[in-house]
């Protein structure tokens, strides 16, 4: 599955998304662009979009785009704090839908 980390997570996270093909927005080269105009870009390229921001669900229109988004619900977004959501991230990425919001964690 190709999956986006969204800039606002931790870039070592890729390392831990075992048999996943992971790209940084940074990598991408985009930085810095809003979270519409990066979500439709991103849905060109990625079947997931993975971030920390809880908003971003409620601000941009998922529903409009061909990608799934997958919400890190963390008490930081320190990489040891996101690093224990692995687990549960890799058992829901193969139940992740484009137009859907999924949340891991509490």
């Amino acid at each position: 599955m190709k999956i986006l980390l969204d800039e606002c997570v931790d870039r070592r996270l890729a390392r831990e998304i075992a048999g996943h093909e992971v790209t940084t927005t940074q990598q991408q080269g985009w930085s810095g662009i809003d979270n519409g105009a990066r979500l439709k870009l991103a849905a060109a390229d990625f079947e997931v979009c993975l971030t920390v921001d809880r908003n971003l669900s409620f601000q941009q229109p998922v529903i409009d785009l061909d990608i799934a988004v997958v919400v890190l619900r963390a008490s930081s977004n320190r990489i040891v704090d996101l690093k224990a959501l692995v687990p549960e991230l890799l058992e829901a990425l193969p139940q992740t839908k484009p137009r859907q919001v999924t949340w891991i964690g509490t």
